[in-house]
């Protein structure tokens, strides 16, 4: 699955993303977990990133909205989608790192932004909670819980007015599994991208 692709460290943060040229909505869901501060991607893994980020929303077309969640222990909107690359910078150069990496509150968010009518449940998403936690009815693995009205499926990839790019360095720590979430995307027939950052061996960083 596209979620595979989010353990797999590069040497470096560059890679090209290749987009349908229908898309009008793109969430950026960013890393911002304390390990984001590694130096092995010079000068940081999330400066790398911010760079990447910056670099992508001022490259593409003026009638494109961008929205931007941000995901660490919980996963937060910071930037609604917007055509206002100002607003998106901003919101970029504002991150602020934290422990842990809920990759999947991160995506489901992301999905949630894409199809606000859908009133998608996402309190069991981005409450996070540690492994086999289940002061919240819900252990880490469990199946997630989706909206009360099943959306309908459809064939994976065929969503042509949004998708979701993932950026970052490692597997997630908590919160619900992130091929699960996938799993959820696909089956609204939303594509999620995956760009990891920092070298095969790792490093450390300074939390």
């Amino acid at each position: 699955m596209a979620m595979v692709a989010a353990i797999v460290a590069i040497a470096r943060p560059e890679a090209v993303v290749t987009l349908p040229s229908g898309l009008r909505t793109i969430m950026l869901a960013i890393d911002v977990s304390l390990s984001m501060r590694a130096a092995d991607v010079e000068p940081s893994r999330i400066a790398a990133a911010q760079a990447a980020a910056r670099t992508f929303v001022q490259a593409q077309p003026g009638d494109v909205r961008i929205g931007i969640v941000t995901f660490a222990g919980t996963a937060a909107l910071v930037q609604p989608p917007t055509r206002n690359r100002e607003d998106l910078i901003a919101a970029i150069d504002r991150f602020d790192l934290q422990r842990h990496t809920a990759i999947g509150s991160g995506l489901m968010l992301s999905l949630a932004t894409l199809f606000p009518e859908e009133g998608i449940e996402l309190e069991s998403f981005t409450a996070g909670g540690a492994s086999g936690d289940r002061s919240r009815g819900r252990a880490l693995d469990a199946p997630p819980k989706l909206d009360k009205k099943p959306p309908v499926l459809v064939p994976p990839g065929s969503y042509k007015a949004g998708a979701i790019i993932l950026l970052t360095d490692g597997r997630r720590t908590i919160g619900p599994n992130p091929i699960d979430v996938a799993r959820i995307c696909a089956d609204r027939g939303v594509r999620v991208y995956t760009v990891g950052f920092g070298k095969a061996e790792g490093a450390m960083a300074n939390v």
